[in-house]
């Protein structure tokens, strides 16, 4: 019987264009879904007699309640490493094996500096106003000489430093584990969290999302920042209390927001963030290029050729399924 595969969460239907499922003609039955579904249950019916499953990074989380509904899954062939959306250990007591592929280095740090650039120079307003016929309705501020706080100085963090020091801000940042050292390689001071929001005039968040951090930017995070101040997430959503941010630039409390990652995603058509017009907002973008969508989609074909044919997948999470 020929195995069906279901390929999540393709919202722009840019997955399935790709020729590497050319791989699997004759092999397996490819199924592309463009729409998230509702739901657990309503998933749980999507994806019954797929033994295959390949997850667009994180758009859809695989808990051990999920997987146990999922009596038919034996493969979950992740696209990029697993950033906690899937229990491998659930998936393991339920005889899942679970393979990730490699990662882009560059996209999320670069769609971290446009989205700074966007804010300060007010791009997404004049692009508005220009197509309204409309000239010139704001006014931007420059990076140079401004502070840039880090909250998070890990990969994406330092790649962030980098190329604010190309623009001759000043930088701070903040962390967890983060030493005076670490800092100092960087070209950035290490200061508190709370320091970090009260000296910052563009704050972008870098933290690994887990128990410890979950809303970790709270309320009062946000009532440090000078009005004046941006804040910039391409992190997770779930890292900020979101009805915090919104309430705090409805008042206009803090200048705006750049934001490409939300409690819920995708984000609710009537979700108060979409009525702001001092927030830039973008469809979780950061893995979203021609070159990352090749890398994970090669790969993850690769892995399952390799599960097909009786091979170990490369970069296999739960190996011992296998045994």
């Amino acid at each position: 019987m020929t195995p069906r595969i279901a390929v999540l969460d393709d919202y722009q239907g840019a997955a399935s264009t790709l020729h590497c499922w050319q791989r699997l003609d004759g092999r397996a039955e490819v199924h592309f879904f463009r729409d998230a579904a509702a739901g657990d249950e309503e998933l749980a019916d999507r994806l019954r007699g797929f033994p295959i499953i390949v997850p667009i990074r994180e758009r859809t989380k695989f808990s051990a309640a999920l997987l146990r509904r999922l009596p038919d899954l034996r493969f979950l062939a992740l696209t990029g490493r697993n950033s906690g959306h899937v229990d491998v250990a659930a998936a393991t007591a339920c005889g899942i094996l679970v393979a990730e592929t490699e990662s882009s280095g560059a996209s999320p740090f670069e769609l971290t500096i446009a989205l700074m650039l966007a804010l300060a120079r007010q791009i997404p307003q004049e692009d508005r106003a220009m197509r309204e016929g409309k000239w010139l309705t704001t006014i931007g501020v420059e990076l140079a000489g401004k502070t840039l706080g880090i909250l998070g100085l890990g990969r994406l963090g330092a790649q962030v430093a980098g190329a604010a020091r190309l623009f001759n801000m000043r930088l701070l940042a903040a962390g967890l584990t983060l030493t005076d050292e670490r800092a100092a390689a960087a070209g950035a001071a290490r200061v508190t969290v709370d320091e970090l929001f009260r000296e910052s005039d563009l704050l972008c968040i870098h933290l690994r999302l887990s128990d410890r951090t979950r809303g970790f930017v709270t309320a009062r995070h946000l009532a440090l920042m000078k009005p004046t101040a941006y804040l910039i997430n391409t992190a997770r959503g779930p890292l900020v209390d979101e009805a915090a941010l919104v309430d705090a630039l409805r008042g206009r409390r803090i200048a705006g927001a750049a934001l490409d990652v939300f409690e819920t995603e995708p984000l609710p058509a009537g979700h108060p963030l979409r009525s702001l017009d001092n927030v830039v907002l973008s469809a979780h973008l950061g893995y979203v290029t021609s070159e990352s969508y090749q890398l994970f989609f090669t790969q993850a074909v690769e892995n399952i050729v390799r599960y097909l044919h009786g091979e170990a997948p490369l970069r296999t999470l739960n190996a011992e399924v296998l045994a």
